[in-house]
């Protein structure tokens, strides 16, 4: 599933098959744009006090200026179920991607109609803020705040590039599976499955199939008659992929039902495994239960996929519909881990109040180093560095402990990654020639569902070989980027440091 996450990717939820949320989303690094009134004041007097007479306009002049919003600008209003101290505001830009704002911010930002100059917005903000706003910290926040954000067009009028996060964990290579108009109409039929009732009656009557499965039938006996013929290991992945689909239904179904608009349904490639979302952005309009049904409309779904195999199972008695639903279950399984942006990690980030979980990874494993000068700041600075300290108790140990778990999880399983690749390549590349090989000696013998089997564990190999090579280098230049920034600050703290090593070749 996809969601935008504030300010991180479109809330698309990735699914795998797997942000998705999508619920892909909404796929870092954060930019919560912060100014306390207080902070705008001693801002934008410091940037006054810096211009020199010479350059500086004339305050009515500058009080004149007239700022245009940015065009298809969205107002969420306030992010519901937060888990922030202090309120979050959400705006969606017209490229999708959804921005967080504090009250400062969002007053400032809905003060600018394109016609109103800074002393009106200024006077319009103070109304709502409660506290004194000027002109000049209008000015200092359109400039150092908004239009950074992409939400206010430049003085000059020309484009920009609208800021993006380059998140290593997004899904890549999108396209469109089903429109958003149709998958409108088709949320709006099936939004009824969500009433309580109807959800009382299907998770009831799953438990109970479940029971009979696993503890009276058992799942092995169909599971081992379905490996032993080809053809229908192709019918079981084939339902698997239904049931994929079907699940990005439930995630628009229940956004519709939630009172928000769901966008398309699409495919994307997301780490190394082809992958479905939905774009349910729309969704941080509603409150938190809204968010969490959303959430978990997808894996809901999925249990009504399972109770219609049960269905053909009853009718037909063939064990191939039995293997489909195990392989449903283990689908479930995938998309309920909370680690990587699938539906679990924005079930816990909505249930946490925080959107952004792997945007809070840098500033809360930079609060717990045991360094003395996190401690000195204030205000904004402060808080960034003091890791969680903007938000609540519950939030803030929910989302600790996630990044705890999750960062050495990654950490490792990257580091064996790239460590194994060459001997992964070599593999892999060995096992293609054995799909060919295979796939050419079927057809020429006319074994059509061996040849099937074939070619798809060869189109298996190849995206997965494709995923690993973009990741590796994605990871090598993000490397490389980090040692050169990290070698330019070293020097430039060299250079302040010590002023005669700066020009010492000098003649």
């Amino acid at each position: 599933m996809t969601i935008a996450e504030p300010q991180t990717e479109t809330r698309t939820r990735a699914e795998s098959p797997e942000e998705a949320s999508s619920r892909d989303g909404i796929e870092p690094e954060a930019r919560v744009l912060e100014q306390t009134a207080q902070e705008a004041a001693q801002a934008g007097q410091a940037g006054v006090a810096a211009e020199s007479a010479a350059e500086a306009e004339p305050a009515a002049t500058a009080a004149a200026m007239v700022p245009r919003p940015a065009p298809g600008l969205d107002f969420f209003g306030e992010y519901q179920g937060s888990g922030y101290a202090e309120p979050r505001y959400l705006v969606r830009r017209a490229d999708g991607q959804v921005v967080q704002l504090t009250l400062l911010l969002d007053l400032v930002l809905r003060g600018i109609d394109g016609a109103s100059d800074l002393s009106a917005i200024a006077d319009e903000v103070t109304a709502g803020f409660g506290r004194e706003v000027t002109a000049e910290n209008v000015a200092y926040l359109i400039e150092n705040k908004l239009q950074p954000a992409g939400l206010v067009l430049p003085a000059d009028g020309l484009k920009t590039p609208l800021p993006r996060t380059d998140l290593l964990l997004a899904l890549r290579g999108r396209g469109t599976l089903v429109g958003a108009r149709q998958v409108g109409f088709l949320a709006r039929m099936l939004a009824w499955l969500h009433r309580p009732l109807i959800v009382a009656a299907v998770l009831l009557a799953a438990i109970g199939l479940d029971v009979w499965l696993f503890a009276l039938h058992g799942a092995a006996g169909p599971l081992l008659s379905v490996i032993k013929q080809p053809l229908l290991i192709v019918v079981v992945l084939s339902l698997g992929l239904a049931s994929a689909v079907f699940h990005e239904f439930g995630h628009a179904s229940a956004c519709h039902y939630s009172g928000a608009r769901p966008g398309r349904i699409g495919f994307g490639i997301f780490l190394i495994w082809p992958s479905l979302y939905t774009d349910v952005t729309d969704v941080y309009r509603v409150g938190r239960r809204g968010r969490l049904r959303t959430d978990l409309g997808g894996v809901y779904f999925n249990t009504i996929f399972i109770l219609a195999l049960a269905g053909c199972y009853a009718g037909t008695g063939r064990p191939v519909f039995l293997a489909a639903i195990l392989f449903v279950h283990f689908e479930i399984l995938d998309q309920l881990l909370p680690v990587l942006r699938f539906d679990g990690y924005f079930l816990l980030a909505d249930l946490a109040g925080v959107p952004d979980l792997f945007g809070r990874i840098r500033p809360i494993l930079r609060g717990l180093l045991p360094a003395g000068p996190r401690s000195s700041g204030s205000g904004a600075q402060g808080r960034a560095a003091g890791g969680s300290s903007d938000l609540r108790r519950g939030a803030r140990v929910a989302v600790t402990a996630w990044v705890l778990f999750t960062v050495p999880l990654l950490l490792g399983e990257l580091a064996w990654l790239l460590w194994h690749l060459p001997a992964l390549s070599r593999t892999e590349i060995a096992s293609g020639r054995a799909f060919a090989r295979a796939v050419h000696d079927d057809a020429l013998s006319h074994q059509w569902s061996q040849m099937t089997l074939d070619a798809v564990g060869l189109a298996l190999l190849a995206i997965p070989a494709i995923g690993l090579t973009w990741l590796a280098v994605k990871v090598l230049i993000r490397c490389v980027r980090l040692l050169a920034h990290a070698t330019h600050a070293r020097w430039a703290h060299v250079k302040r440091a010590h002023p005669r090593h700066r020009g010492r070749h000098r003649r």
